[in-house]
This record gives structure tokens, sequence and C-alpha cells, in this order.
């Protein structure tokens, strides 16, 4: 029973991997495809990995079952983080979202270079 119930998380986790594969293809821009990549990567990583517990028992190995939940524990700290840190510099960069985006969160939290600029000096009129 558990080897069905483990290999049943694991082609689970194989399909999230595949749509995120695919969503690297086929969506329009670098944020989009992060998105893609980060979330069901790390989703279908995860569910191979509690596949991979489940299957072999979480007594009878229970070193492998500590390995996955470390590994587990890592991908989940680190992906989303890292795909923040490409999404800033991304932006930083100034990497365009898609023109059809709705939302630019980015743009209220770090104003690009050129938002930066200090506005044009006015001359100042001399009195008549």
């Amino acid at each position: 029973m558990n080897s069905v119930t483990g290999m049943i998380f694991v082609v689970i986790g194989l399909a999230f991997n595949v749509l995120g594969c695919i969503g690297l293809i086929r969506l329009p821009d670098m944020y989009n495809r992060l998105q893609a990549a980060t979330k069901c990567v790390t989703m279908g990583t995860s569910m191979v990995l509690i596949g991979v517990m489940i299957a072999s028992g979480f007594t009878h190995a229970a070193q492998l079952s500590a390995r996955c939940i470390i590994c587990m524990v890592f991908i989940l700290i680190t992906a989303p983080t890292a795909a923040h840190a490409l999404g800033h510099g991304a932006y930083s960069f100034g990497v365009r979202l898609w023109e059809k985006s709705v939302v630019n969160r980015y743009e209220e939290d770090f104003p690009t270079a050129a938002q930066k600029q200090e506005p044009a000096a006015v001359p100042k009129q001399e009195p008549e």
C-alpha cells in the first residue's frame, strides 16, 4: 500500500515538473516563466520527495527519509528566495514586463532608474 501511495505522489510531482517545463517554453516574458519554474518545480520536487519517503517507508529507511526532508526544506526555502532575487534583478536591470501584464508590483516598491531622475530644472523668470 505504501509503494502505491508513494508512486502516486511521484507521478503527481512529475506532472508538476512537466507543467513547469511547459510554462518555461510557452509563457511570454521572463517574469511569467520565472513563476512557472519556481512554483511548479518546487511543488513537483517536494511531491517526488514525499513519494520517495512514503514508498521507502519512514521507519525502514530513516536516513533516506531524513535526507528527503532536508532536501525538501532546502528547496522550499531557496527556490522562492532565488526567484525573488532574479525577478528583482531583472526589473532593476530594465527587463520589461509583457505588454498585456495587468499589475506591476515592482513599480510601486522599486522605482526604475528613469523614475529616480530629478525633474528638469525650470528656468526662473525675471520679474517685469
